[in-house]
């Protein structure tokens, strides 16, 4: 196994940081070989099966070319549920998990109405249908494929949600029913900012659900703020996340728009993150 795993951190070395390649080497060979971190430390002079061998080299080619372990893998954990991951969908992001084990740990109330937009993978909309008592979760997406393997995903881990193909920015608010709670992790990164972006997300991942033009940072934001004035019902919240650098940007859009009150959150990195927009409770909405 030593010459193995020296293959893997030799290819890589050029490529990523120490740490990274340490934890890529070991998650190649749990892949390949089913071994987890304690046996591959207590079994280093164990000969892999040549079968093994090609296949853990050819992972560490695909790495070497950039391309996104969890796609090679096709699959990631998030809220401790396993998800499919493939080229249509993004990639979850620890923020992302953060956030919304911040939303289950606050929202206790049981038989809830949640809509997800943009759901991607689906790993939002399934972790809170398989952990809200009695949540009633639609999942929204433009994306077909998306879709499709976010039903699947759903069937993996045996929850129920609605999933519905839509163009937020096009589709009336008319069509949507009424909801207690709406959540999106939306595109936010500003077309200026990809040249700071990693080459495993920047030639990989979908730039479709990942960018928005510098010169409107806060396209979809308004949008699902637009939504949520219109489709939250009493007391509901809206949960967003956001590009760390528009964090007062979108705050500020939200209590122009009535929602109050407004937090502004950091994640673990300190960076301004997510935004918890309450619809007032003496406001009741017009439909």
């Amino acid at each position: 196994m030593n010459e193995t795993t020296a293959y893997i951190r030799k290819s890589l070395q050029p490529l990523y940081p120490p740490e990274e390649i340490r934890s890529l080497t070991r998650r190649v060979v749990e892949y390949v070989c089913g071994l987890p971190l304690h046996e591959q430390m207590l079994r280093k002079d164990t000969q892999l099966s040549c079968v093994e061998k090609r296949r853990i080299r050819e992972v560490a080619q695909r790495l070497a070319r950039w391309e996104p372990l969890q796609y090679i893998l096709g699959e990631v954990t998030f809220g401790g549920l396993s998800f499919e991951v493939n080229p249509s969908v993004l990639i979850p992001r620890p923020e992302t998990e953060e956030w919304v084990e911040y939303l289950l740990g606050t929202e206790t109330g049981a038989g809830l109405r949640v809509l997800d937009i943009g759901t991607g993978s689906g790993c939002v909309a399934i972790t809170l249908a398989k952990r809200l008592t009695g949540a009633a979760v639609m999942a929204l997406d433009i994306s077909a494929e998306a879709l499709a393997t976010a039903r699947r995903n759903a069937q993996q881990n045996r929850v129920s949600v609605s999933f519905r193909q839509a163009d937020i920015l096009t589709e009336p608010a008319s069509s949507f029913p009424t909801f207690d709670l709406i959540v999106s992790n939306p595109p936010y990164v500003k077309d200026s900012e990809k040249a700071a972006m990693a080459r495993n997300v920047l030639d990989y991942e979908l730039h479709r659900a990942l960018f928005v033009p510098d010169g409107d940072p806060l396209l979809f934001h308004r949008r699902i703020a637009g939504l949520a004035r219109e489709k939250l019902a009493e007391n509901g919240v809206l949960y967003l996340e956001i590009n760390a650098t528009c964090g007062e940007l979108t705050a500020g859009m939200l209590r122009e728009k009535g929602f109050h009150p407004v937090k502004l959150m950091q994640d673990m990195s300190g960076k301004d993150r997510f935004v918890i927009a309450h619809i007032p409770p003496s406001e009741p909405l017009n439909r």
